[in-house]
């Protein structure tokens, strides 16, 4: 085995000649052996065992394991302690993903203290294995048949070579124990019932049913490469900003799957997406939203946009800055000498004709304004529309309304015909808006 996971670490350069690495260690059979295997490969070992006081008396006998073995091999031990229920409660998550960002992160905090090269994990070909059923069963894509990788950043697992079967084989050679966590044994877990249940099964079919899996993911993380490649040209041609033109999708080979590569790490589930995909033909207007973004049909385009809270309204002072998440106004009263700005960000407007305070907010349904320029009023959303704004910039226009409620300026566009600068105007007020 020895000799089979030297070949591997070569193969996948997960370490260099004699290493400094920190090896996690929880006592059981996978960790022993990886520890022992890489100790007589020269490497220099530090090991480090998370206590998550999850199984009482038995999280304290794996404690005292590791502690008299590292004691016997003169191997350096870090032992960290957690309250994990109490993590799991403050983060609201479950008690298995707060040992796992508990575990990792202080895996990576003693990395960095002691300067090791690579984190070792003890993950062997049966796990991978496991990882692959598991995600097959629950629902996946191509990312989630390539099983456990070799080497992700610091982390390294020089065991995806080996089974269980070889590593207790290796372990009675050496003459080393190891210790037996209990809820790998419970089927109560799904990943348990694969180990326990799903894989002997299938091994009545296959008994090398490990190592098949294990080659069928390797053929799969290669393919994943050129898969990848495949996404990401199909990207260049379909994305431009923050737009996806729809035709040019249409035309890819896989516009369902190229969406999804786009959609799926933004948040948006598999049952959205196919509704997105599905509103490809139909009218504009349709808007989709995941936790943090938003998708909207836009004639000839899916615009994508990040979720922006709706402020309340903003009273304005008389001169001043006041920044909102979009960007910031700035507010500024001099005497008119025939100088303005004409800049479109820029609303030079007669003082004298303005009822204060004025209010920043968002365009709402309904809002009509006096375009300068333009004969009578207009309803906000039809100006928009005949700007050809897109139904995202429209959700997200502003406008400045005085104590009265009336608009004096469509931000960024027109200012309000009343408030405009007159032969008469003998002071103005300068608004001026800044984008993010």
């Amino acid at each position: 085995m020895k000799r089979k996971i030297a070949k591997y670490i070569t193969k996948h350069s997960l370490l260099n000649d004699r290493a400094k690495v920190l090896v996690a260690l929880s006592g059981g059979a996978d960790s022993v052996a990886l520890l022992a295997v890489l100790r007589t490969l020269n490497y220099e070992c530090y090991a480090i065992h998370c206590n998550f006081h999850l199984r009482g008396e038995e999280s304290m006998r794996d404690e005292q394991f590791v502690r008299t073995l590292c004691n016997k091999w003169g191997t350096p031990l870090y032992v960290i302690d957690f309250s994990t229920e109490e993590y799991a409660k403050e983060k609201r998550i479950s008690i298995e993903m707060a040992a796992r960002e508990l575990r990792y992160n202080a895996f990576e905090k003693e990395r960095a203290k002691i300067g090791a090269e690579a984190i070792a994990i003890a993950h062997h070909c049966d796990d991978s294995a496991e990882t692959m059923l598991l995600n097959l069963i629950r629902g996946t894509g191509i990312k989630g048949l390539h099983g456990i990788r070799p080497k992700n950043g610091f982390l390294v697992r020089p065991m995806l070579c080996v089974d269980r079967k070889d590593i207790l084989q290796y372990l009675e050679q050496i003459g080393e124990e190891y210790v037996t966590d209990s809820t790998n044994l419970q089927t109560d877990f799904t990943r348990n019932k694969i180990r326990l249940q799903l894989l002997p099964l299938m091994r009545e079919i296959n008994p090398s049913i490990t190592e098949t899996l294990a080659e069928t993911a390797e053929h799969i993380s290669q393919a994943e490469l050129i898969y990848e490649e495949g996404i990401k040209k199909g990207l260049q041609r379909v994305m431009s900003g923050d737009r996806i033109d729809i035709e040019r999708l249409k035309g890819e080979p896989a516009p369902q799957t190229l969406l999804h590569e786009i959609l799926y790490p933004l948040g948006f589930t598999r049952a959205q997406i196919t509704d997105i995909y599905l509103s490809i033909d139909r009218e504009s207007g349709k808007w989709f939203e995941s936790d943090k973004w938003i998708v909207a049909k836009d004639r000839k385009s899916f615009i994508l946009a990040v979720k922006q809270l709706k402020e309340e309204e903003i009273v304005l002072p008389a001169e001043g800055k006041v920044t909102i998440d979009d960007g910031s106004i700035r507010l500024k009263t001099k005497v008119f000498d025939g100088t303005f700005s004409k800049l479109s960000n820029t609303a030079c407007l007669d003082a004298d004709t303005l009822k204060l305070p004025l209010t920043l907010r968002r365009a709402q349904k309904g809002d009509r304004f006096k375009p300068f320029g333009m004969r009578g009023s207009k309803l906000v959303s039809d100006y928009l529309t005949d700007r050809k704004r897109s139904i995202i910039e429209k959700e997200r226009q502003l406008v400045i309304a005085d104590a009265n409620g009336v608009i004096v300026w469509l931000v960024g566009e027109r200012p309000a015909a009343p408030f405009c600068i007159t032969p008469n105007t003998k002071k103005l007020l300068c608004i001026e808006w800044q984008r993010r």
